[in-house]
């Protein structure tokens, strides 16, 4: 038997300890994976990922979400769901029920999970939609949602982001995916991954989260990973996949990522912003890194099933 462990980005503790619960219960990484994703999405408290997300330039909540199984690579993943707030679940059901396709995207997506008899639900909160008003306006602060410090690439993209509101006329009325990773007791590893996206982006919009290799790879004889932040360089610098290209050339999970980080910060990006990593080995090591000082990850195992808070390698 293998130890069980569940890891998870900023922000994963609302559903972290449901996913151990499934874990310690005998239930699969897959089956952890989705319960903690979904409490996750359920979080009012916080606008970065499923009911009460923030907004695109539209004020329409606009979610993504994948999850891939290791031992087989199976992949499932949604992009630009409208009115459903469990994207994860519908990924899930995309890997299982609609195994000849990977990614569904906009009207597609949410005519399969009408299908699938997903319920539907108001994905813009008040609380969502006046921060989406206010955080509109020229600041130094972050726009993602990691309590990171804001730099060039934040201003540059709120001027961006005021443009497209101002073009698309939006009705009256900090973002931050989050990464689950498991290792259940058979040894089976999975990664999901759930996000609203950048908010106030151009409707239509897909990060890296609902791409396999970008922000979601999982294979079962090296390890797995996710991204969150700049999803758009993630995308460019394949991050996930390079994560795990290095697992596999053997290195340890903490200096994988950091190698991939540091690739990622070569690419020119006008919009440059936060982007962190983390991975889960078969046997039960794992790590994480960032750009910034002071950034975490959760991390629950069978041996000590209590939540606790493991700091990621900055990357230098």
């Amino acid at each position: 038997m293998t130890e069980p462990v569940i890891i998870g980005s900023e922000r994963s503790e609302a559903g972290l300890p449901a996913g151990m619960a499934v874990l310690l219960s005998g239930g699969s990484a897959l089956d952890a994976v989705e319960a903690a994703l979904r409490l996750c999405e359920d979080n009012l408290a916080d606008h970065y990922v499923g009911t009460g997300g923030l907004p695109n330039a539209r004020g329409e909540v606009e979610l993504d979400a994948s999850v891939m199984v290791g031992s087989t690579r199976a992949f499932g993943a949604v992009a630009a769901l409208h009115g459903y707030p469990h994207p994860i679940s519908v990924a899930r059901a995309v890997m299982e029920r609609l195994p000849q396709h990977a990614l569904l995207v906009g009207e597609g997506a949410e005519l399969f999970a009408d299908e699938c008899g997903f319920g539907k639900a108001e994905l813009l909160t008040d609380e969502a939609r006046q921060q989406w008003k206010e955080a509109l306006s020229v600041t130094g602060e972050s726009v993602e949602g990691e309590n990171t410090r804001g730099g060039s690439g934040d201003i540059a993209y709120r001027l961006a982001a005021l443009e497209l509101v101002k073009r698309l006329s939006p009705h009256d009325g900090p973002w931050g995916t989050i990464n689950i990773l498991a290792l259940d007791g058979s040894g089976e590893l999975v990664v999901g991954v759930s996000t609203s996206g950048y908010p106030w982006k151009y409707p239509g919009r897909v990060g890296d989260s609902a791409i396999a290799g970008a922000g979601n790879y999982c294979d079962l004889r090296y390890g797995g990973a996710a991204c969150t932040g700049r999803g758009e360089l993630a995308i460019r610098a394949t991050g996930a996949r390079v994560v795990v290209d290095r697992l596999a050339a053997g290195d340890d999970p903490e200096s994988a990522c950091a190698a991939m980080l540091a690739d990622a910060a070569t690419l020119p990006d006008e919009f440059r912003a936060e982007l962190r990593v983390l991975a889960l080995t078969p046997d039960g090591r794992h790590g994480g890194a960032s750009g910034q000082r002071g950034s975490t990850y959760c991390v629950m195992t069978g041996r000590d099933p209590q939540l606790r808070f493991a700091r990621r390698r900055v990357l230098a």
